[in-house]
Parts: structure tokens; sequence; C-alpha cells
């Protein structure tokens, strides 16, 4: 099975395996930081689901959650709970 970022709850931190989705997409979430190998916490979700509010290489980052099922991310027992108080 295969886990997406859309799937990750609020306060858990996980690491980034791929990007699928168009090439537009793809390119943009790389752009924007999203790349293999980098750890993405998810802050928050909205009400409705939609967006997620991202921390990313130390700056927020807001997506829809289609866009956030095009990242795969590791298993999801290896994603963490988020440490507070981090710098």
């Amino acid at each position: 099975m295969t886990n997406t970022l859309n799937e990750v709850k609020p306060g858990y931190s996980c690491k980034v395996v791929n990007i699928g989705g168009d090439n537009i997409l793809k390119n943009r979430l790389l752009c924007m930081g999203v790349t293999p190998g980098t750890e993405i916490e998810v802050v928050k979700v909205a009400p409705l689901g939609d967006p997620l509010e991202l921390k990313i290489r130390n700056y927020i980052l807001s997506i829809r959650k289609n866009e956030a099922s095009s990242i795969f991310i590791e298993d999801m027992k290896e994603c963490s709970k988020a440490a507070k108080g981090k710098a």
C-alpha cells in the first residue's frame, strides 16, 4: 500500500519518497521545496479538510488535499509525532 501526504494527521511529520501527478504539479511542488528526502510536518488541516498547512524547510506551505495526494511518503509506521519546541 502506498501512503500519501493527505493521509497524515496534524502534528505528525514524515519524509517525502516521491512526487506523482502531472508535470506541471510536480514541477511546482519541486520549486516550493517538496523534494524526495525532505521532512514535512502537517501543522493543521482546515475544518473541511482542504487546504493542509505544512511546515517544510522552516517555512509554512499551504496546499490542497488533491495536491497532497500526489506526494508519496515513507511508510506510515515511520511517521513520527512532531517534536514541540524545535526552533
